[in-house]
């Protein structure tokens, strides 16, 4: 998920033990629409009767909003869920629905209303585009259409930027002078590379790796939670990681250059149902935006190693970031 949009810069620094200092951290410098809530609440239920203007959410239908099975879908999940909240909104978060592929199904069926996507797996997974955009507003601008075809639409995207990439261990690259991707091809089959299940059917995957670069690598399923112990513990030379993982600031990881851009340009929105939208009100979207709008890469880079090395949950993480920045 390759994208532009650098974000707002912030001071971003995280105790293993304070999930506080990362809200703080991206904080309310890193956007100036922070400042228009001067209050926030440690809980997510109304505390208003009937409809005020701090509770927009009082009385509207009840809403389901998925997200996807990774550590970052989880935060997303919990960063809007919990805004919405603070605004009345009544939500029920379903965590771990799957790949795009199924997720973006259970929105089509009915059995969510929103998800977080990303825009270049969007037009890859589900809509099957076999060429990627050339920026990333072109990638947000066709998504959009896309899903307004088919009854959804998507809101602001994030100024961060989630690819796809392809790392190794640093040993590895320099036995094998490997620097990019294209690098690559002389290992062919004896070479294994690891990615979850779908990333061996995707264009932004197996695919696009042999049509773009000519590597055409053994296959190994790997469970994203696995990726760093598989290349580790040596099952797989090569894996698809994120380039937002927090395991990837300490260096112990070579990420290859991808500069044919086969994992695109892939910047972050919130799909939602046009009938949710109109049924909700204009309050409804603005929340998202404005949760959207703080998400630069410092910030998701932190909330990620707050979950997956410090071990915080993601509710904790999303509550903290959100109170910091008066969304919560």
């Amino acid at each position: 998920m390759t994208g532009r949009r650098m974000g707002r810069r912030s001071n971003v620094m995280v105790s293993a033990t304070a999930a506080l200092a990362l809200a703080l951290a991206v904080g309310l410098a890193a956007c100036g629409s922070s400042s228009s809530s001067s209050s926030s609440s440690s809980t997510s239920s109304s505390t208003a009767a009937g409809g005020s203007s701090s509770t927009p959410g009082a009385g509207k239908p009840p809403i389901t909003l998925g997200d996807k099975n990774f550590a970052e879908e989880n935060i997303l999940g919990a960063l809007y869920a919990q805004a919405l909240e603070a605004k009345g909104f009544k939500v029920t978060l379903k965590d771990n629905v799957g790949s795009s592929e199924i997720i973006y199904k259970a929105l089509s069926t009915g059995r969510i209303d929103m998800y977080p996507e990303y825009t270049g797996v969007l037009l890859s997974a589900v809509a099957e585009q076999k060429t990627n955009p050339t920026s990333a507003e072109a990638a947000a601008q066709e998504a959009k259409t896309f899903l307004e075809k088919h009854g959804s639409t998507l809101l602001d995207t994030t100024p961060f930027y989630d690819s796809d990439a392809l790392a190794t261990l640093p040993s590895f690259a320099t036995k094998n002078n490997l620097k990019s991707i294209a690098d690559l091809k002389p290992l062919g089959k004896k070479a294994m590379l690891g990615g979850a299940p779908e990333f061996a059917t995707r264009q932004e995957g197996v695919l696009g790796l042999k049509s773009e670069y000519g590597v055409d690598l053994t296959f190994k399923p790997i469970a994203i939670e696995l990726a760093y112990k598989a290349l580790e513990s040596g099952q797989v030379d090569v894996q698809d990681v994120f380039t937002t993982d927090a395991q990837l600031l300490g260096g112990k990881f070579k990420v290859l250059e991808d500069p044919k851009h086969v994992f695109g340009f892939q910047n972050v929105a919130p799909v939602v149902k046009q009938s949710v939208l109109a049924a909700e009100g204009p309050a409804f979207a603005e929340t998202l935006n404005k949760v959207s709008a703080l998400l630069t890469i410092q910030a998701i880079q932190q909330m990620n190693k707050a979950v997956s090395i410090d071990k915080q949950s993601a509710a904790t993480v999303a509550k903290q970031f959100l109170a910091a920045n008066g969304l919560g």
